[in-house]
């Protein structure tokens, strides 16, 4: 079963996010997308300060399995990557939603956070997924 966490929002293609007491935002691959993956080998980020739209690719792992492209659940500007996933891209698996976060973002728009799913929908979502 994979692991849910209530204080987090998540998106159709399985990221989440995580609004933070500054008003910027984690965001990372759920467990159930980690899983899914398989072990990951290696992760590519944006780079910092780079504007990212809504649904617009940030990221890329890729996995013994696969490479997938992961999206903006929200717009806006990157203020921070997580420079571990270079030298330990497993920590998405061993940790996906504490070390394993793949960027800090400063929202172009904190009202679009309510398009997300909370963790109860996420959990139906992807049970039917």
């Amino acid at each position: 079963m994979s692991e849910v966490r209530a204080e987090l929002k998540y998106s159709a293609s399985h990221e989440w996010i995580r609004l933070e007491a500054d008003g910027s935002v984690l965001i990372g691959i759920t467990d159930y997308a980690q899983q899914a993956l398989g072990d990951i080998v290696f992760v590519e980020l944006p780079e910092k300060g780079e504007h990212l739209d809504l649904g617009a690719e940030i990221a890329i792992v890729e996995s013994v399995k696969a490479a997938s492209d992961i999206y903006a659940p929200i717009s806006g500007e990157v203020l921070e990557l997580n420079q571990n996933l270079s030298l330990e891209p497993s920590l998405i698996n061993d940790s996906p939603y504490d070390l394993g976060w793949l960027l800090r973002l400063q929202p172009s728009d904190l009202e679009s956070l309510k398009d997300l799913m909370d963790e109860h929908q996420y959990e139906n979502y992807f049970k039917d997924d």
